[in-house]
């Protein structure tokens, strides 16, 4: 495949068409500002080695590849690997980005650090750093989640960040992102919109999709080192979809290599109570830039569910949607049930309680590896733990 994925996207924020900067003239500048700052600071040695250095001894990486040996012989077929970014500080890949996020905001001299959370993964994980910086942080969450998810808004409390509960519309993520970008459009000049995935106007996808990297970066060189050679087959949930593009970069140039993206079908695909974007969206624009979402018949985004709370979002990132139609990447859903089995397998056959974002792509590894060769192996990307599901996954089954 001739294309350059490394120069994407272009000096506009698109990848192919989709991108960009959907956005008022006022915040144009202040964008281009961001990315201005970005590109200049990343370029230098003190924040490289700070970074580095709390990636390394904060973090905890690299993070794990592990051989599921008793799920892979259960199942038969390929072997299934896991990269354990549920290892790291704070128990997610979130943290990949917030702390290249929190440490720009600190260089660029911004006062207060706000942000969205669906899961409260990145929220927990942005308290974090900008606890270890040093800045303030403010964290708008849905009322549904914080009711759901209620682990999580108990560590954001105590690592000293202002949690506030979004109300209006259906109460999830979609929600708590609009009001989270309303406080920031108070002062952005002062303000840092740490947006928590690879979605949003031109850089945020670029800048998500570069601080997540490190996760494909990691894993291709580990596979190599293990296998002495690539995975047939790597998988990630896709909501926003930044842990995907994590695993799925360093892998976009080796044809030999399937990746898949997993949507969640919710209830079914054939009813409403799904968030698969990428399946079922139309091209349109939603919170600054132009992706595929799931939309009514007057363009506005749809409510949309998922039993993942971070998975529960009608847009999707732009680069998802230009690797959707070149074919670089297949796309896949699993639904609710799928997902509740492959969280109580995982946890029953390895002693790993997965994210329940997470056990959307294990349902999927689940689903085809008796199908492939016992020479064949899938590398997964374990996103997340489930601490924060615990409880209501035990709830919901009646354990």
């Amino acid at each position: 495949m001739s294309i350059d994925f490394a120069a994407m996207p272009d000096e506009q924020g698109y990848f192919g068409e989709y991108g960009g900067q959907v956005i008022p003239p006022e915040l144009k500048q202040i964008m281009d500002d961001i990315n201005e700052a970005y590109e200049r600071v990343i370029q230098t040695p003190e924040f490289q080695q700070e970074l580095a250095m709390l990636n390394a001894d904060y973090t905890g990486r690299p993070s794990p590849v592990y051989l599921a040996r008793r799920l892979s012989d259960h199942l038969g077929g390929a072997r299934i690997f896991f990269k354990r970014e549920d290892l790291n500080h704070t128990g997610a890949h979130k943290i990949n980005h917030c702390l290249g996020e929190a440490l720009l905001a600190k260089y660029m001299g911004k006062t207060k650090v706000l942000a969205e959370t669906g899961a409260g993964q990145h929220g927990v994980a942005l308290a974090t750093a900008c606890a270890l910086v040093g800045i303030d942080c403010e964290i708008h969450m849905g009322q549904v989640d914080i009711e759901k998810e209620h682990p999580n808004v108990t560590k954001m409390k105590i690592l000293g960040c202002k949690l506030v509960p979004v109300t209006r519309g259906t109460a999830t993520l979609k929600d708590a992102v609009d009001s989270a970008f309303e406080e920031y459009l108070k002062d952005p000049q002062n303000y840092f919109y740490a947006i928590g995935s690879v979605v949003g106007p031109h850089p945020f996808p670029k800048m998500v999709r570069d601080f997540q990297s490190i996760v494909g970066r990691e894993a291709r060189e580990q596979f190599l080192k293990r296998e002495g050679r690539l995975p047939d087959l790597i998988t990630a949930c896709v909501g926003g979809g930044s842990n995907a593009i994590g695993l799925f970069t360093a892998f976009l140039e080796d044809e030999e290599v399937k990746i898949v993206g997993v949507e969640p079908a919710g209830l079914g695909l054939e009813t409403d109570q799904h968030a698969a974007t990428l399946t079922l969206g139309k091209k349109g624009a939603i919170h600054g830039f132009e992706c595929y979402n799931l939309q009514d018949e007057q363009g506005n985004p749809l409510p949309v569910y998922s039993i993942a709370s971070g998975l529960d979002y009608p847009g999707v990132g732009p680069q998802h949607c230009y690797l959707k139609d070149i074919e670089r990447v297949q796309y896949e859903t699993a639904t609710d049930t799928e997902c509740l089995d492959a969280f109580m397998t995982l946890s029953r056959m390895e002693g790993i309680i997965p994210a329940l974002e997470s056990a959307h792509a294990i349902a999927y590894a689940m689903r085809v590896a008796p199908q492939m060769d016992p020479q064949q192996s899938i590398l997964v990307n374990l996103s997340g733990r489930g601490d924060k599901d615990a409880d209501f996954v035990a709830e919901k089954l009646g354990l």
